[in-house]
């Protein structure tokens, strides 16, 4: 029937073979193992210090590329080691696939540098295996190959040297050829052949020429004349000035060196009458008062600092009791901040303020303008505190005498 598969008889059954019915090599199990933890062949060589060489001999269980035979056994435990195995079993192992006995180290095949004979039970790999392992057909296949010096270079990048050889050996060529006609010297050909004018003896003496045109001789000044050129005449002989009188009778105001110079005459001004000039003039009229007066009068210790509008710092210090301080005129008001401002009052058109705060508190941004603080405080009472009405009136009669405050104790 179609698609029908037939069923396998028991003879066929029995005969299949499971996992362990095939035989592991050395090599099969190592490198199993070896996939299994990650590692390649660089790797291990790195961990174990061992040739990637090396381990391709233990696995392929091929003793013939190693050096010394007597390092066989502890290559092969050290890498079965690393890899989690039994290092007795894999050396057995090892030995009984490659026909390889242990070789003791005293033995002279130890220190040979390759086995003599190759063991008898190991088979031969074909060339086919050999060529299809690239780390067993070659002794040194981890190392870089030489390549040749054409190898390396780009076909196309021939089109680009032969251009610039071409153009480095047309500069040169330029060159030399610039450097040759520099250097050229043409001789052109005439009808007659240049004479000798004269045969000079380099050893003769200098010799006048006679026919030559006489120059008009020339006589070098004296001593006497060079000094008259630099001195003055003069200076020579005094200048004398005849006088008829005694030299009682000359006055040194009057001539010599101590004349005194003539005084020039007076300029006169006429008087001009204002009037005349820019017609009658209307007497001024001031229009508006003079600016108020405001200042700070502390009735007890009290520190204060009074600040322009422009940052500048007029006053910052601690006014004693009965000290005061006027305000400088100025179109902005001024800032006050003042410490234990229940002392300190204003002194407005010669009325009392304040005060500016209560006592023991500081007052901030306190414009001082006459407007600001007749609307911010009102007049001070003074009836209660008779102390305070002293202080302040002495200070107000010093401001009109212009005086210094004075406060009786």
């Amino acid at each position: 029937m179609i698609g029908r598969k037939p069923q396998r008889t028991e003879e066929e059954t029995s005969n299949l073979k499971g996992f362990d019915d095939y035989a592991l090599s050395l090599g099969d199990v190592m490198r199993g193992e070896r996939a299994t933890i990650g590692k390649s062949l660089l790797d291990v060589q790195r961990e174990l210090r061992i040739k990637a060489n090396y381990i391709v001999a233990i696995e392929n269980a091929d003793p013939s590329v190693f050096d010394t035979p007597g390092f066989i056994a502890g290559y092969v435990r050290s890498y079965s080691r690393y890899l989690g195995l039994d290092p007795d079993w894999a050396f057995e192992k090892f030995c009984e696939e490659s026909g390889f006995a242990g070789v003791h180290g005293m033995q002279p095949e130890a220190s040979s540098t390759k086995l003599s004979e190759a063991p008898a039970a190991k088979p031969k790999k074909s060339r086919k295996a050999v060529a299809e392992d690239p780390l067993l057909a070659s002794a040194r296949t981890l190392t870089p190959v030489q390549e040749p010096f054409f190898a390396s270079m780009n076909p196309g990048a021939l089109g680009s040297l032969i251009v610039l050889v071409g153009l480095i050996a047309g500069l040169g060529y330029g060159g030399w050829s610039i450097l040759q006609q520099i250097q050229r010297v043409t001789m052109v050909p005439v009808e007659s052949e240049p004479g000798v004018v004269a045969t000079v003896d380099p050893l003769a003496p200098a010799v006048r020429d006679t026919d030559a045109p006489k120059i008009a001789e020339l006589t070098a000044p004296t001593t006497e004349a060079l000094d008259r050129l630099y001195r003055p005449a003069a200076l020579d002989v005094p200048v004398l000035a005849s006088r008829d009188g005694p030299i009682a009778t000359i006055d040194p105001n009057a001539t010599g060196l101590w004349r005194a110079p003539p005084t020039p005459p007076e300029p006169q001004v006429a008087e001009i009458d204002p009037a005349t000039v820019f017609g009658p003039i209307a007497p001024v009229q001031v229009t508006a008062p003079p600016p108020p007066e405001v200042a700070l009068v502390a009735v007890n210790p009290a520190w204060v600092r009074v600040r322009s509008a422009d940052g500048t710092i007029l006053l910052e210090k601690v006014l004693e009791r009965g000290e005061t301080f006027v305000l400088p005129a100025s179109e902005e008001p001024a800032i006050l901040r003042a410490g234990n401002s229940g002392s300190v009052y204003f002194l407005v058109d010669g009325e009392a303020f304040g005060p500016a705060g209560a006592s023991g508190t500081v007052a901030s941004n306190v414009a001082l303008s006459r407007d600001s603080l007749q609307t911010a405080y009102a007049l001070a009472d003074l009836a209660t505190d008779p102390r305070t009405a002293e202080i302040i009136a002495v200070a107000e009669a010093n401001l009109g005498d212009g005086e210094g405050p004075e406060v009786a104790e």
